[in-house]
């Protein structure tokens, strides 16, 4: 079971728990860690205090190395005249559910670039592995957090992000397939997306680049991580797979939709938040299918509306309208304790490796 990543993160398996912000939680990311794999937090919607709490609490259930993961996208350009075309556009909706939408939009999340506090949490806190997705932080940051021990991983959705990632000191990069769940982590969501399969990206960043490289994106079971493994990947990362366990953060909306039919579908949306995401095709998304990228304001502010309308939905018993972030493996999904669910992996992934 041995890698370039697993000796780099210190881990006894090459299989990373995803870090996804608002399911994955401290109890899910010590299993994982507990169970020989690398269990991982997203702090990226926690706020530096949040995180500092979210860390410790981990590190309280845990001996093993864990990983965090930080949003770098561009902050937000406040446009309030879109802004307040995108409400009215939702208004009927809200309607809907006996609900108005807010009065105005706020950008919800401080990217890392920009965030100080966030910064100062990691440095004080160290944990093993940081990630970063939508973008890079400024060099100084990242001597900063390097001199700290702290191991350094960076999402790449094509080759020109991949080696922008090695070019700027990072330890691993991740190889985002179009399959994965969750946003995209294209650098400009501006620019053509490549669209890129996981395994092909795999083997082209495995080739290209000098750093391990780390598969993620429609990956379920142990007989797809080592399919990884064979493309070249020196480990795989699981976002959906973990999203039906106990230890999940997510709703019941959302755990009874990847459980049942709704898994058969997911679809790539930029509505709900502003950014390109990958979500089982709900009442948001359907809604959505006509909606022009451009009308949809600056990720998070998109996101504010979401939430809220998210929260007015719910409240009358619809789960329909949340971000039921999804890979397109996610028919495939298991609930199962998460240290139970790495237990399987490592089983299955033996059996694979043994069979090939």
């Amino acid at each position: 079971m041995e890698t370039a990543f697993t000796r780099l993160a210190g881990i006894r398996y090459p299989i990373i728990q995803a870090p996804m912000a608002g399911v994955s939680t401290p109890a899910m990311a010590a299993a994982v860690s507990n169970a020989g794999g690398l269990g991982s937090l997203g702090v990226g919607a926690a706020g530096a205090a949040g995180a500092r709490a979210m860390i410790r609490e981990t590190r309280g259930a845990t001996e093993g190395p864990f990983h965090i993961n930080l949003f770098c996208h561009r902050p937000a350009v406040a446009d309030p005249a879109r802004e307040a075309a995108w409400l009215r556009r939702l208004e009927p909706l809200f309607a809907g559910y006996g609900a108005a939408p807010p009065v105005a939009l706020q950008e919800i999340y401080t990217s890392f670039l920009v965030d100080d506090a966030m910064q100062a949490v990691l440095l004080e806190e160290r944990p093993a592995v940081v990630s970063f997705h939508f973008g890079l932080p400024q060099p100084e940051r990242v001597a900063a957090l390097k001199a700290a021990g702290i191991v350094l991983m960076s999402s790449a959705t094509s080759l020109a992000e991949g080696r922008a990632g090695q070019a700027a000191g990072m330890d691993a990069v991740i190889a985002q397939g179009w399959e994965a769940g969750g946003h995209r982590g294209v650098f400009d969501p501006a620019l053509p997306d490549e669209r890129l399969a996981c395994l092909e990206l795999t083997r082209i960043l495995a080739r290209e680049l000098e750093v391990p490289v780390v598969a993620a994106g429609g990956i379920m079971t142990g007989g797809n991580i080592a399919a990884a493994l064979a493309a070249g990947g020196a480990a795989a990362q699981l976002g959906t797979a973990f999203v039906g366990c106990p230890e999940s953060a997510a709703d019941e909306g959302y755990r009874a939709a990847l459980l049942g039919a709704a898994a058969g579908q997911t679809t790539m949306t930029p509505a709900i938040s502003g950014r390109p995401a990958r979500c089982l095709a709900n009442r948001f998304t359907g809604w959505a299918e006509t909606v022009v990228a451009g009308d949809v304001p600056d990720y998070p502010i998109a996101y504010d509306a979401g939430k809220a309308l998210n929260a007015a939905a719910r409240a009358r018993g619809e789960f329909g309208y949340g971000a039921q972030w999804a890979g397109q493996g996610a028919a495939r999904a298991r609930s199962l304790p998460a240290g139970d669910m790495l237990a399987v992996l490592e089983t299955e992934l033996r059996a694979a490796l043994r069979g090939a």
